[in-house]
């Protein structure tokens, strides 16, 4: 909610940046973190705390691309943020430090919420029970991103952990979690409201998105479609007509939104500091690398992610998806006979246009900086879910008008519809979300993870838990299957 409310410096939560690795930041005035929640402005300041982290989650974004089919990672050259280059190659392993900053980051955010529900009974006011539900959507979200990272994680509930609780609790299944998850969403989905008065803020439609979601990668079908079908019956979304404007930065928090994470160009991060940012990194890591010219409105970047041939070559003629989703710098250029561009690693000709980055008033680094906002949920990703849902419980029929709706808005007509079918859903929803960071996670779900290059079976459909949080949980934790060193390893 960066562009829509005041940016607000929280130091009052207890943060995890490592498994054990606390840093304790005390109010101003306070003697220590116990006595911060006085007022609602307390927890109120303290929710959007838990809101900032959201911004880190530009990294999944990527690397849910870049670890699919749908991506190679691009950069300078083959060596060019390296981390990123080895899961590309599905050569990572457990000291990746992109799959460190993700395990730090959305515990980061997990701990924060934990903070809030620790006190949540100290002082009473009048949106309480809102800011919590609030609060279980969040730590919800993050909990969902760890569990399709890594599957089975520790899991923290309600209070923040000490040094030596962090060394005695063991990973929980992911059963378990996902239980807690449901619960939580399930609570949060019953109190909060359809709109909220601030863009960005969870609502009963993202709950309820979310848990279908969780419910759906659990294969929980009936309970998948049932819930995503209170999002769609609710009215409170509809597809943008034309698709090209959805990700515009002036059509932001659409109708077609139902959780955006808000970016904000004017508070910046630095090389020296990811988890500081304020503005879209992934936007300029993604852009083509222009050099000369007017190339306005956009903004060169660092040419990551580059599309595979095979994506671009998936859409039908006449799906106008296909324009509105990737950026054929050669066409450009064509227009601009001014404009000169660097080629990177893996260049084909094509980058992200979803996520494009534009020419605006960056502060500080302007490749770091943008403020297109992320999509995280959108109304076409609940109709393709809730298609997919009632497919596997064998109601066709409400999946056949699911996918119309999807394909009409693709191609503006209703002459190229096809036939429900499993396998036409899961590749609509590849073409439909293309670029938007779901694809290896999609694949890993449905068992379709061999067009994947370099991907091996019983190893990659995880990601490490980096040797360093192990190491300092008292190695009390064992590695995913497949990239264990020891003994200790989840079978």
């Amino acid at each position: 909610m960066k562009n829509s409310i005041k940016i607000i410096a929280i130091i009052v939560a207890l943060v995890i940046v490592g498994c054990d690795d606390y840093l304790e930041t005390l109010p101003a005035g306070q003697e220590n973190s116990e006595n911060f929640f006085n007022s609602a402005e307390d927890y109120e300041n303290a929710l959007i705390g838990v809101y900032d982290l959201l911004s880190t989650t530009y990294l999944n974004q990527i690397l849910g691309e870049i670890a699919s089919d749908n991506s190679l990672c691009g950069g300078e050259n083959p060596t060019d943020v390296l981390d990123w280059q080895q899961i590309d190659d599905m050569t990572h392993n457990p000291d990746n430090g992109a799959l460190r900053n993700i395990f730090q980051w959305m515990y980061a955010g997990i701990s924060r919420a934990n903070y809030i529900i620790e006190f949540k009974d100290k002082t009473p006011f009048n949106r309480k029970e809102q800011v919590l539900a609030e609060t279980k959507f969040l730590r919800a979200y993050y909990y969902f991103e760890l569990v399709k990272f890594f599957g089975s994680v520790p899991m923290y509930l309600d209070k923040r952990i000490s040094l030596e609780e962090a060394q005695t609790i063991d990973k929980s299944p992911t059963a378990t979690i996902y239980t807690q998850l449901e619960n939580d969403l399930q609570s949060a989905a019953s109190i909060l409201p359809w709109q909220q008065t601030q863009s960005g803020r969870a609502t009963r439609g993202a709950a309820l998105a979310l848990l279908g979601k969780i419910y759906l990668y659990q294969q929980k079908f009936d309970l998948a479609a049932q819930t995503l079908d209170q999002v769609i019956s609710a009215g409170q979304y509809s597809l943008i007509s034309d698709f090209s404007t959805i990700f515009s930065n002036q059509n932001e928090n659409n109708s077609e939104s139902v959780f955006e994470v808000q970016y904000f160009g004017q508070e910046g991060a630095s090389f020296n500091c990811f988890q500081c940012v304020e503005g879209n990194i992934a936007v300029g890591f993604m852009g083509p690398r222009f050099r000369t010219g007017n190339y306005a409105p956009y903004a060169d970047g660092f040419s990551f992610n580059i599309p595979t041939l095979d994506i671009i070559n998936a859409y039908q003629t006449g799906d106008t998806r296909k324009d509105a989703t990737y950026f054929n710098i050669d066409d450009f250029v064509a227009t601009r006979p001014d404009v000169t561009f660097t080629e990177g690693n893996d260049h084909n000709g094509y980058f992200n246009f979803k996520y494009i980055p534009f020419a605006e008033g960056n502060a500080l680094d302007a490749r770091l900086t943008h403020s297109n906002n992320y999509r995280a949920i959108r109304y076409a990703d609940v109709l393709l879910m809730a298609a997919e849902a009632h497919v596997q419980s064998g109601n066709t029929g409400v999946a056949q008008g699911y996918l119309d709706q999807i394909r009409d808005r693709a191609f503006g007509n209703t002459t190229n519809r096809i036939t429900v079918t499993l396998d036409n859903i899961l590749q609509e929803r590849r073409l439909e979300l293309a670029g938007e960071g779901h694809r290896f996670f999609d694949q890993v779900r449905t068992g379709q993870t061999s067009s994947i290059p370099g991907f091996t079976a019983n190893k990659n459909e995880l990601f490490p838990i980096p040797r360093i949080e192990i190491e300092l949980a008292g190695n009390n934790w064992c590695q995913n299957k497949g990239y264990a060193t020891s003994t200790c390893s989840e079978q």
